[in-house]
């Protein structure tokens, strides 16, 4: 009792920064299963008294088990300002076994050809409902008024949670929801992972948006019929849209890069189910005043400022005739670095060098 008590007073004493208009908190949410370290967690919300209602991203499940333990809630960043903009608080919270979180990875579901999905994905569901319980204590977050938000593994997540709603939750939303991707276009036992949605579907009843692109390499979209259609003659709620496609693979559309693309079904079913927070969106805040190197094209110089949108532990190479490589949200600068010059640098072994680290000038 003493080490959790102690957990939840770190809760309280997270680090805290502001932007312009909005403030941001580095937290650890206490849960048992997940040890002393608790669950690694970003807070955005508006910089403004009040109770606000909580948003809750779940994040995906990466195919290679070992780039589990350099995910970050900062990649998330610009996606949780999308909400934190539209009024609400908004927490990106890793699962067990993922980032910096505690606790074993938990949410295995048997050999490829013999998956229990509905396991595992009750499994997920009980870390976004240990969440919420924590969160919804604080003054800042009005507790009755929950939408829980993911993408893949964590949209999966998301509609199970439905199945076993915590309080307060109002509604949810699912991006290319779904479990078990081997490689492009292989599913791991799909007549098993048809069935998790199914069973999931006789017991939720929370209003849901699921996207899913029409070139998602994951879950394509015949699969992701099948999905509903399983999920709906259950007796689940689920509106259903098939968004165009997006970059090489859809299945990335809920990112920084998709943020014109699926911000408008999420304002369109939010005002349709009256949970619109805002009539307009607040602002974002100004960027930092930083010049794009001089040899970007108009189509770098809008990277940029998509670099310079995203969250911590980032860095943008460039090379002499205008080749660039970023990164962003990564779990450190030397990884944010690694990355972007391998981007940059492409097959082709040009030479790049890192001009931005966060947002100030390389050395």
């Amino acid at each position: 009792m003493k080490l959790f008590a102690l957990i939840a007073a770190l809760i309280l004493a997270a680090s805290v920064a502001h932007a312009q208009n909005y403030t941001r908190e580095e937290l650890r949410i206490p849960m048992t299963a997940a040890g002393a370290h608790g669950l690694e967690a970003l807070l955005v919300r508006p910089d403004a008294p009040g109770k606000y209602p909580l948003v809750i991203i779940s994040h995906g499940a990466p195919r290679k088990p070992e780039d589990r333990a350099r995910m970050s809630p900062w990649t998330y960043y610009p996606i949780a300002m999308e909400f934190a903009r539209r009024g609400w608080a908004v927490a990106v919270v890793m699962r067990r076994g993922y980032g910096d979180s505690g606790g074993p990875f938990a949410e295995k579901s048997g050999p490829c050809d013999r998956r229990d999905y509905t396991q595992s994905g009750k499994i997920s569901a009980q870390d976004i409902r240990s969440a919420i319980a924590v969160l919804a204590r604080r003054a800042d977050i009005d507790g009755a008024r929950v939408l829980s938000v993911g993408q893949s593994a964590g949209g999966f997540a998301t509609v199970a949670l439905t199945a076993e709603p915590p309080p307060g939750l109002i509604g949810a939303i699912s991006f290319a929801g779904g479990r078990g991707s081997k490689s492009d276009f292989v599913i791991c036992d799909e007549p098993s992972l048809i069935a998790a949605f199914r069973t999931f579907g006789t017991t939720s009843r929370t209003p849901m948006l699921w996207v899913y692109t029409d070139n998602d390499h994951f879950f394509e979209p015949a699969l992701a019929a099948k999905f509903h259609a399983a999920f709906t003659a259950a007796g689940g709620k689920a509106k259903f849209v098939r968004a165009p496609a997006f970059g090489k693979d859809g299945h990335g559309l809920f990112s920084l890069n998709g943020i014109a693309q699926w911000t408008p079904y999420v304002d369109a079913w939010l005002v349709e189910q009256k949970l619109a927070q805002r009539d307009t969106p607040m602002a974002l805040p100004p960027l930092p005043a930083l010049a794009a190197p001089a040899q970007l094209s108009q189509r770098g110089r809008e990277t940029f400022e998509k670099y310079l949108r995203g969250g911590r532990h980032k860095a943008f190479a460039v090379s002499a005739d205008g080749h660039l490589g970023w990164q962003t949200g990564r779990r450190s600068i030397d990884e944010a670095k690694a990355a972007a010059l391998k981007f940059c640098t492409g097959d082709k072994a040009r030479a790049c060098r890192i001009v931005f680290v966060n947002d100030e000038a390389a050395p």
